[in-house]
């Protein structure tokens, strides 16, 4: 894989969306994001994988979000039409589908799903979307299921202990 690609309502939150209006009348939404899920993002860019953002909804928070986990690939479409935003994104990062994993919950992911390398679910997706993944998180979307997909892949990378002991030693040296 070189190519990581995540879903945002349900996946990188629980779905939730919290709609209010400021003092002044403006509209506001709020999402929760789940800490050990960036923790994760972290870690897979640190192995050297291009991590992006692909939503069918537009909110303010996931560019917040995206900034946040220093996501520059953060791709916002209200109609959910994910896979031409995918296809250009690969064209740019200059690869192909079999080095591509998604990891999704809802049906407006199976276009991308069905092409991708690696189709990855959490837990509480859709049936039709668990049938088409190659690997399913034990942990529901927006409660620590990219934290646990990312342990998932650097682990069958042999990766995942030089990158906890990497992330370590910096805090080290930091003090």
């Amino acid at each position: 894989m070189r190519l990581v690609v995540l879903d945002v309502d349900g996946v990188l939150t629980d779905g939730g969306i919290y709609l209010g209006a400021s003092g002044s009348g403006e509209k506001v939404e709020m999402k929760r994001y789940e800490i050990t899920d960036g923790l994760g993002v972290r870690l897979l860019q640190d192995a050297g994988l291009q991590v992006a953002i692909v939503s069918g909804r537009e909110s303010v928070s996931v560019r917040l979000r995206a900034e946040e986990l220093q996501i520059s690939e953060c791709h916002q479409d209200a109609g959910a039409n994910k896979l031409p935003i995918v296809i250009s994104l690969m064209e740019r990062v200059g690869v192909d589908w079999n080095e591509v994993a998604f990891v999704s919950d809802d049906i407006a992911d199976i276009p991308v799903l069905r092409r991708v390398g690696l189709a990855a679910a959490v837990a509480n997706a859709v049936p039709e979307v668990r049938a088409l993944a190659h690997w399913v998180a034990t942990r529901r979307g927006g409660h620590g299921a990219v934290r646990e997909f990312a342990e998932a892949l650097l682990h069958a990378r042999g990766e995942w202990s030089g990158r906890v002991d990497s992330y370590v030693a910096e805090r080290e040296l930091a003090s």
